[in-house]
């Protein structure tokens, strides 16, 4: 046996299922999410339907082992979906983000009848949001959010507030990252969404990604059981890896739909230029150059976000290995491949989703169409996590051979003395 057999036989999903088979189950619903994006878009309309017709589908379940109920797609497999999800809507793809990465994080944690649980909770539709960031007075590397024991010693109570909280306004539970008040250990807090004491916004204000459900969070003495509680060191390795494939995956998705919306505007044109190049726009050579340097970047986009991923699925095989070494040049992989293709990506879409102002002239820009919302989306999603850091870290791995830092946190800095500044 290989040792690449000898991981997957180890690791919970052993097999890879068959990706058409697997994308046909969604793609139906992934047809009907596009029916609505414009009038969503328009009204600012959260994808609340679109969310629970995925939930009662078991999408959020594809990367549970088909032995625990689920579809046992593997990393690469689960980004090509979301890659087609993102087409449909990319909004839904990064409202899902926070979910499939504690399902990986499930995935790996030791076996029992905890893990177990929840990986029937997936299976029974469950969703996930997230809740890490902290906007405000908060010091690099602390928390400012909470998880104290109750006076009787039963349970935890959290404490805080949280901003960026995608998908908690959709979820069930909320994957809340803190601090004990007893231990001062970080944590993650699995908390149930919808207790008394936790509140969701819907208050997230830019000018893209506008109906992903972020916002902010609050939590006034929601409860926590002790099982519920995970300690922030055991948490997946490739985390920073994985949730960049997401924004990967999103980008592809945007420009694959961009792609078909522009050509299909420039087919249906009956007016044309008396200075354009042919009696048709849908013939102008020119035109036609605009809309097949479009598609190239949404091919290309897809292409680095799927080969992005095949590094993260090596991690996730090594972290059920024996060999440290082998799980640290897996996971490095993995931080490098992912941030690779966010500087080559950014650097393909944002400007594609531009450039499709330039076969279509004014009427391009008419409300009615909304073929703003690409550049928009696009733009947004490659601000998070800052492109020019990404391709530092990435110069100083090649360069130096400098490990990539896996785990970044936001907020202010402290001067030598340790004030904060």
């Amino acid at each position: 046996m290989t040792a690449v057999q000898e991981r997957r036989a180890a690791s919970p999903i052993a097999s890879e299922t068959d990706y058409n088979t697997l994308a046909n189950t969604f793609r139906p619903i992934f047809s009907d999410i596009a029916e609505g994006v414009v009038q969503r878009e328009r009204d600012h309309a959260l994808p609340y339907e679109q969310i629970d017709a995925l939930k009662r589908a078991g999408f959020g379940a594809v990367r549970v082992p088909t032995s625990h109920g689920g579809f046992g797609a593997s990393i690469p497999q689960l980004f090509r979906l979301l890659v087609e999800l993102s087409a449909a809507d990319s909004n839904v793809t990064q409202a899902l983000r926070g979910h499939f990465a504690f399902v990986e994080d499930r995935l790996v944690a030791d076996e029992g009848v905890d893990r177990d649980l929840w990986l029937q909770r997936f299976v029974d539709g469950q969703l996930v949001g997230n809740a890490w960031t902290e906007i405000g007075d908060v010091a690099l590397g602390e928390a400012n959010t909470k998880v104290s024991p109750s006076p009787d010693g039963d349970h935890f109570l959290a404490n805080g507030a949280k901003y960026y909280s995608t998908g908690s306004i959709f979820a069930d539970w909320i994957d809340l990252y803190s601090q004990r008040t007893d231990t001062g250990a970080f944590v993650i807090a699995a908390v149930d969404a919808r207790q008394p004491g936790v509140t969701h916004s819907d208050d997230w204000n830019g000018f893209g990604q506008q109906t992903t459900g972020s916002g902010t969070s609050t939590y006034e003495n929601a409860v926590v059981r002790p099982e519920n509680i995970f300690d922030f060191s055991t948490r997946f390795k490739y985390q920073t890896a994985f949730y960049q494939l997401f924004h990967l995956a999103t980008l592809a998705g945007i420009a694959r739909a961009a792609t078909d919306a522009i050509a299909a505007r420039v087919a249906a044109r009956t007016r044309t230029f008396s200075h354009g190049n042919a009696p048709t726009y849908a013939q102008d050579a020119q035109i036609q150059q605009v809309v097949g340097e479009v598609s190239a970047a949404a091919h290309a986009a897809e292409a680095i976000a799927i080969h992005a991923a095949e590094p993260a699925q090596w991690a996730y095989e090594a972290a059920f290995g024996s060999d440290p070494d082998e799980e640290k040049a897996a996971n490095i992989a993995a931080e490098i491949a992912s941030a690779q293709g966010q500087i080559a990506s950014t650097s393909l879409v944002v400007p594609a989703t531009a450039k499709i102002f330039d076969a279509l002239g004014a009427s391009g820009v008419d409300r009615g169409w909304d073929l703003d919302r690409f550049w928009r989306n696009a733009r947004t999603v490659a601000s998070h996590n800052p492109v020019v850091f990404k391709a530092k870290v990435v110069g100083d791995y090649e360069i130096n051979g400098t490990e990539p830092i896996y785990v970044w946190a936001i907020g202010t800095a402290r001067n030598d003395t340790g004030d904060q500044s």
